[in-house]
Parts: C-alpha cells; structure tokens; sequence
C-alpha cells in the first residue's frame, strides 16, 4: 500500500475527478456518505453533534457530513470558520446546503468574533478544520480553538487528520496546537505522519475509509513511502527444492555474544535456525562453549581465542551471510577486529546492536562499509550514530539518507519498522505489536535477516521478507500468549507458523 504526500493527494484526487470522470464535489459527497456512515455506526442519534469546519475541503467534507447526519435525526450544530471571506468552491456550495438544511439544528458562521459553544461529556465534537493540506503549524484563533477542544470532555473524531498536524513533516510543530483526536478517519489511505509514535497522542483509533479514488491513478503515482503487505511478502517466499540438502540451504555465520550476553548469541542463533537455514557457525568467546552447545545443539561453535569478548575477525569464504553484532560489547579489542571483519567479508552482511554502537563511536569507519550493507538499529542506536533527532521525522529522514550514502539498507526498528532503501524508497512494516518490545527481540530480527540471505535472497527480499515475518510471528504469539508476557523466544517459537501462513 503506498503512502502519499499532500501534494500526491490532492493530484490523486484530480486524477479521479478527471478520469472517473467525476466532479469534486460530486467526489466530496462521496467521501462524506462513508463518513457519516462510519460514525452513524458507532454512534446512535442520541448524541448531539458538534460540527467545527474550515474554510477549505476538509471544512466542505465537514459541512457535508453534518447535512447528512442532520438527515438522519442527529442534533447537530455547526461552525464554519471563515475568517477571511474566502471559502473553497466546495466548502461553499457544501455551506449552501447547511443553511438549505432544515435539519441542521444551529449553524454559525464565523467571520470575527466566536462565541465558544459549551462542549460536555457525551458530546460528539466533529473536527473538520484542516486536513492533509496544512502546511504551517496552527497560531492565533484557532490554536486557541484546538486548546478549548482538547480541554474539554467531549469525544472527539478528526476528518482525514486531525486538525493541526501535517501530513509528513512535524519537525517544528506545535504539539499544544494540534487536536487530540478521540478516532481519525482518515481517507483513502493513511498519511505518512500516522506511522510516528509521536504522533499516536492526536490520532487516537485510526480507521481508514475507501472512499473510491482512481485505483489507476493510485497505481500511476509513483510514492516513495508503502506499507508492506501479506500480499507483497507471498510471492518473494522462497520454494524448498524436494532434493535439497543443507550445503543447499545456506550456511550462515552469525558473530555475537561477549561473556555474560551469551543470551543474544542463542537467540540470533536459533532465530537463524527457525528460518531456514541449512547450517550456522556461531563464532564466540570461549567461556560460551557449554551454554551455547546445550542452548542451540544444531549450530556449530566457532570459539574466538579469547575467554570473553571476541577480538577475531574470520575468514567468510564459505559462508553465505554474516550476522554481527548482537551482544558483542563495544571494547575496544573488539571494536578493531569488527571493522577487519566488515572489511574482508565476502559475503551479505546484517549488523545489529553492539555493532551499530561501534560504529557510532569510530564513525569514520561508516566510509569502509561494504555496499548492500544491512545495519538494523532502533532509534536510540540510530541517534547515536547520525546523531540525536528532534522527532521520528528527522530520524527517517537521517536513515534514508545513510542508505543512499552507504549504497546500503537502514531498518529503524518499531512499530512501523522503516526499511530505507539505497534507492531512496522507504518501506514500512505492518505486523508486529507492543508485546515485541522487550530485549531480544532485535537480536531475533538479525538472526532471522541472516538466514535469508544464506539461503539466497537479495538483500531487499531479505529485509522486506525477514520484518514481515518478524512481526507476524510476534502477532501470532501475542494472540495465544498476550502482549505482556511476550519473549523474544516466543517470536522464534511461532517462526514456524509465520512461515506456515504465508505459505498456506
């Protein structure tokens, strides 16, 4: 599913009305029947309604949505802001049709001064005052509006965004200025703004309404942002060959675990192996022999010469991946033979945790990375080693661009996993939950990433493939398990039936 722009909204939505071909505000109507249905579905006629619309078409799909709950026996007041003499063409006709309306219990239009209606429990506020078009943060009157909204104790549900915040960009917003949504519906497709965890505080439920836009012209926009899907995951599984035989299947190595992190080392191992592949080499310190081989008795150990840090770099000639990082400490004995390990391998690469955090310490070494590099941080790993961010939205704009620079994949690990892309696409992952937020879990990541590319997929199969199947078993342990008592173990346990459904 792709994910546009305000400006690949508002083209879209020109390509629909001239291709369907339909008129905008034929297309408004539309948009505010499935609107007003929605909320007819949650709420019954018993509530009193709210409406605060715009000047523009987020005011117009505001007005409209209030004429057709009207119709439907709502007690429905509205405001419409204009401020500035200067309505939308729809928003106006929408205007004409309110005051037509004799259903509409109060309409106001405001041009100056604004007599705040008193808002109270049980009351459905209707947010239709700006939409994905905002591009500056709210000031003035309506700031204050949004603060008299957000203070009161009536439900809330914003129409397409909530009122305030941009659809990309927040870097320099104004949090106090936005509406604290109780539900968002949003249309057609979320926004980008949507997949930040800053953001989840105005949003409130999101639910994503289809309101029939070009499917032809969705297909012709070519977006830099998608959402990764069952469907696109399907067709890049790999088939077993019926003769195969584990030389076959890939044979990965994964370096990981200082002494007394072995558990990073057994959980990047097992995750390796419940993904597939034929063999794995753990290479780690010696004082990790016996927990490793009672732990993970299919893997082979690779034991470094030293007791309890790993201070080797190792020939890669006859394996398939490397998996580096996860539990390795960031000593310095370790942190040298770590970029002669990067240097001389021959093979894919994923590097996670301890690795990242070398790197930020040595960034000069960010020059010698291979190409196709796949480093996978979470955000404070990335902050460390591009430096701290203001918000979600400069961190991703800081991992797209080390992707390009490192000809690489950066994966900014959380709730909507970003993969960046080396051709400046982003990918967002949509399986997963909160239950997956405990340690471990990215070790199990690396592991999983780790086996794909032993057995043979690209790079950008292998990252799109191995945070699908991530998450989908960390979703598949959650609904038999729950979300607090979730491990890391329990995503390698239920691997097997994320593969399963995909394959089914």
């Amino acid at each position: 599913m792709k994910i546009f722009t305000s400006a690949q909204i508002r083209e879209l939505d020109r390509y629909t009305i001239e291709h369907e071909p339909i008129q905008s505000i034929d297309l408004m109507e539309r948009a505010a029947s499935t609107l007003a249905r929605t909320i007819a579905n949650t709420w019954d006629s018993s509530v009193k309604v709210v409406v605060f619309a715009g000047p523009g078409n987020n005011g117009g799909d505001a007005l409209a949505v209030a004429r057709l709950l009207g119709e439907q026996g709502y007690q429905v007041a509205v405001f419409l802001f204009n401020i500035r003499g200067r309505l939308s063409p729809d928003c106006l006709i929408n205007k004409r049709r309110v005051q037509e309306c004799k259903h509409i219990k109060k309409f106001v239009e405001v041009t100056q001064e604004f007599d705040p209606p008193q808002l109270e429990k049980g009351m459905l506020v209707i947010d239709g005052l700006f939409g994905s078009g905002l591009n500056k943060p709210l000031a003035g009157g309506f700031a204050s509006l949004v603060k008299y909204i957000n203070a009161s104790p009536a439900e809330v549900v914003a129409i397409d965004m909530p009122s305030g915040l941009m659809s990309e960009d927040n870097t320099y917003n104004v949090s106090s200025n936005i509406i604290r949504a109780s539900v968002t519906l949003t249309l057609q497709q979320p926004k980008l703004s949507f997949l930040f965890p800053e953001n989840q505080q105005f949003i409130g439920r999101l639910r994503t309404l289809d309101i029939r836009l070009s499917q032809e012209g969705i297909s012709k926009i070519d977006a830099n942002y998608t959402v990764i899907e069952e469907s696109d995951v399907r067709p890049l599984l790999k088939e077993r060959n019926p003769f195969a035989h584990k030389g076959q299947m890939g044979h990965a190595l994964i370096m990981a675990g200082s002494y007394g992190m072995a558990g990073a080392a057994i959980l990047a191992t097992k995750a390796c192996l419940r993904a597939g592949a034929g063999k794995v080499t753990v290479h780690t310190p010696r004082k990790n022999c016996q927990i490793m081989q009672v732990a993970v008795p299919e893997a082979v150990l690779q034991l470094d010469h030293e007791e309890t840090i790993i201070t080797e770099a190792v020939d890669t000639e006859n394996f398939q991946a490397l998996g580096i990082g996860p539990g390795i400490g960031q000593n310095e004995a370790t942190a040298i033979p770590f970029i002669a390990q990067l240097r001389r391998a021959t093979c894919p690469i994923v590097a996670d945790a301890d690795a990242i955090n070398i790197l930020a310490s040595h960034r000069a070494w960010k020059q010698q990375l291979p190409k196709g590099i796949i480093l996978t941080p979470h955000a404070k790993e990335l902050d460390r080693l591009e430096g701290a961010s203001v918000d979600s939205f400069e961190r991703l704009t800081k991992a797209h661009q080390l992707a390009e620079r490192l000809h690489g994949y950066v994966i900014v690990k959380g709730r909507y996993t970003a993969i960046c892309m080396p051709d400046g696409h982003i990918r967002f992952n949509s399986t997963g939950n909160a239950g997956m937020a405990t340690a471990g879990s990215g070790d199990v990541l690396t592991g999983i990433i780790t086996a794909l590319l032993a057995r043979g997929y690209e790079p950008q199969h292998a990252c799109i493939v191995g945070v699908y199947l991530h998450g989908l078993a960390g979703d598949l342990a959650a609904r038999d398990l729950g979300e607090e008592s979730l491990t890391a173990s329990d995503i390698i346990d239920y691997l097997p039936r994320a593969f399963k459904r995909l394959k089914e």
